[in-house]
């Protein structure tokens, strides 16, 4: 189990210790479980911290579970990510489960429930199922067949179960009550036919039991005390506990909800998410605007951040929707003492500092990490020529621009003063390059004290630069509407690409390594696509936001 730094309390904390105080439990057991039908988000980070860090607190133990109940759906990829992404978190599970490990005992409850005259099998379409269910203001029809013999159901459940019927020609239905105010507990459907290949079972199933019948039994066959899930699935408590008591479950785990997480110009829905990678809004799931883990993670977000992020915005019993600066906050917070920083110059304008020696280059001494001195210094190289950000340049600047234009002198970074003289213009009149001259004594780090200057530039020596390819995030979705028109809120302007330069001891950069690039903010080596002749920096998030805590 992981170590948690988080002892602060909450109801579902307050409900554990009270079970423990009165002696209902022995030990903890919770899970998480997930469907493998898509890549895990961000909301399901904080379900994963909540489910491994209560029962690790309480010196318990999680289980993974795979609930795999809907084969046309899912996929061993999705299996395979979802376990990736708990361990890049930092968490290990106890017990690693699937669904299809309780095929046989879940069609064994079922047959229970037929024999105790509790569930039925229905010939009627979907359709016409859904309209027998009623409405919340009038109460449901009861099927004709709801009235067949224990034996008939037997028997055709059995046929269902060795493929003699189509799919959606038959369904298991739990016999509850046709009247009652929760439309869950209307005979729901327990079973459906699905003549699919299985990822686990292959093709032993043509019938699969529905999540909320079959959740519920995986939590008390695998003896989950608290089963946490999400306020969606509050009405269906009833359900949960009465197949858990009708299919005569020795264990009796109680399910309790707690508020999703909902951000700020991001979709938190699976279903939505495939359909940004199938119609290639994105290019795959780990594309780090998405909000899935690995999307995330590729990005350059850090487990500690997601993880002191999750821990943060706490547990609640009502929804509410969190801006997403907050996650950005504890990036930032996380990496600040960690991330080397160095220079990059991501749209480039050529300097000549026509008073340098040519052919010289000096190397000049810079601070890894102002914020942490440990971390040491780098050697940079200077030179005749440099290249600045081409936004630091304007040859009619309004008041109070303090960078570089004609006739004003400016500090780089780690090195001199220069002072523009020159501008050199393409045949369309667009600034190609800039003459300045350099002053010796100004030398960063001697204590020159004989003037001042109100602007510093970040800068990058052209002959040693190393090539960059940039890649500048913004919102997926342009605001918070997530409904049926959330394609219309894809933000068209989410991914800028950049092209410029970076000091040479990137040379030996990885994927995933993290730098502070100065004024540009925070970025990662691109796992993906950087290779030994390309290097690719995503930008994880911008130096400053007026969010506070």
């Amino acid at each position: 189990m992981s170590e948690t730094n988080n002892t602060s309390s909450n109801f579902i904390k307050n409900i554990i210790k009270e079970d423990i105080a009165t002696g209902k439990h022995d030990e903890i057991v919770t899970r998480f479980p997930p469907e493998p039908n898509g890549y895990l988000h961000i909301g399901h980070a904080k379900s994963i911290v909540l489910n491994f860090e209560i029962a690790d607190e309480f010196g318990g133990k999680t289980n993974l579970r795979f609930d795999d109940t809907n084969p046309l759906k899912e996929d061993k990829e999705y299996v395979d990510s979802i376990k990736d992404d708990i361990e890049w978190l930092g968490y290990e599970w106890d017990g690693l489960k699937f669904a299809s490990d309780y095929f046989e005992e879940m069609y064994d409850r079922a047959v229970l429930l037929i024999k105790k005259g509790l569930a039925y099998v229905e010939d009627m379409s979907q359709e016409e199922i859904r309209e027998y269910r009623g409405t919340l203001k009038e109460p449901g029809k009861e099927s004709p067949s709801r009235s067949r013999s224990v034996e008939e159901n037997l028997d055709l459940f059995e046929r269902m179960k060795n493929g003699e019927f189509g799919n959606g020609e038959k369904v298991l239905r739990a016999k509850i009550d046709m009247s009652s105010p929760n439309i869950n507990m209307r005979d729901p459907v327990i079973y459906r036919i699905s003549h699919a290949t299985h990822h686990n079972t292959g093709d032993k199933w043509c019938i699969y039991p529905m999540y909320s019948f079959a959740h519920p039994l995986e939590d008390a066959i695998e003896g989950v005390t608290h089963s946490i899930c999400t306020l969606e699935f509050e009405d269906q408590r009833p359900l949960y506990n009465w197949v858990v008591e009708n299919c005569e479950m020795e264990a009796k785990p109680q399910q309790i909800e707690f508020a999703r997480l909902n951000l700020t110009n991001t979709v938190m829905s699976k279903r939505k998410l495939k359909q940004f990678v199938d119609e290639n809004f994105v290019d795959g799931w780990d594309d780090p605007r998405m909000p899935t883990i690995s999307g995330f993670r590729r990005r350059g977000f850090t487990p500690e951040s997601i993880k002191l992020f999750c821990r943060e915005i706490g547990v609640a019993k009502s929804d509410n929707t969190v801006d997403v600066r907050m996650l950005e906050h504890f990036i930032r917070e996380d990496l600040k003492l960690k991330a080397p920083r160095t220079m990059s110059v991501l749209h480039p304008l050529k300097v000549v500092i026509t008073n340098y020696p040519e052919g010289e280059v000096e190397w000049l001494d810079a601070d890894i990490n102002p914020e942490n001195e440990e971390m040491g210094t780098r050697k940079i190289p200077f030179s005749r020529e440099i290249y600045i950000e081409k936004s630091d340049f304007m040859e009619n600047p309004p008041k109070k621009y303090f960078r570089l234009f004609p006739g004003n002198e400016v500090r780089l970074k780690h090195a001199y003063f220069i002072k523009c003289n020159d501008v050199i213009k393409d045949e369309n009149g667009e600034v190609v390059e800039i003459h300045c001259t350099y002053d010796p004594e100004t030398k960063s780090g001697t204590g020159f004290t004989g003037r001042k200057v109100k602007g510093t530039l970040h800068w990058v020596e052209a002959t040693n630069a190393k090539e960059a390819e940039f890649r500048l995030y913004d919102s997926l979705i342009l605001d918070e509407k997530s409904g049926d028109d959330f394609l219309e809120q894809v933000n068209p302007k989410s991914l800028e690409v950049a092209n410029g330069f970076v000091e040479p001891n990137m040379t030996e950069a990885k994927g995933n390594d993290k730098f502070q690039f100065f004024r540009h903010g925070y970025f990662n080596v691109d796992p993906k696509d950087t290779t030994e002749d390309k290097l690719v920096f995503n930008r994880i998030v911008e130096l400053k936001s007026s969010f506070k805590l």
